[in-house]
């Protein structure tokens, strides 16, 4: 499950903002996780919980702003929604989409005592 080396990395980036500006307890942390990014959300909040006992994000709220999936249509010259990575352009059709976003996760904002 790569959602547990995912959720260990978010903890290692609130520990290290943590230690440098002297924050004793985080509240809440914030992140953006892409549709597209293959991230099973019931499982990040699952592990986060699991790698935060005992830490300064101890008890913390996980935050998860899912960011919506887009692609660069070739044929429309137009961006397209897309909700999985190798849907077709819902406009014409074809295959000729290149992903533009959604694939993305990162720590947007943290709450800290």
């Amino acid at each position: 499950m790569h959602e547990m080396a995912l959720a260990e990395s978010v903890v290692g980036i609130v520990e290290d903002y943590a230690r440098r500006e002297c924050v004793k307890r985080v509240r809440t942390v914030r992140l953006e996780i892409g549709r597209l990014s293959n991230v099973e959300l019931d499982a990040i909040r699952f592990c986060f919980d699991a790698v935060t006992r005992g830490g300064v994000a101890d008890s913390a709220m996980l935050d998860i702003e899912e960011v919506p999936g887009t692609g660069w249509c070739m044929r429309c010259a137009v961006q397209v929604p897309l909700a999985a990575m190798l849907d077709v352009c819902p406009r014409c059709g074809g295959c000729e989409v290149t992903v533009t976003g959604g694939t993305e996760m990162r720590v947007k904002e943290l709450e800290v005592e």
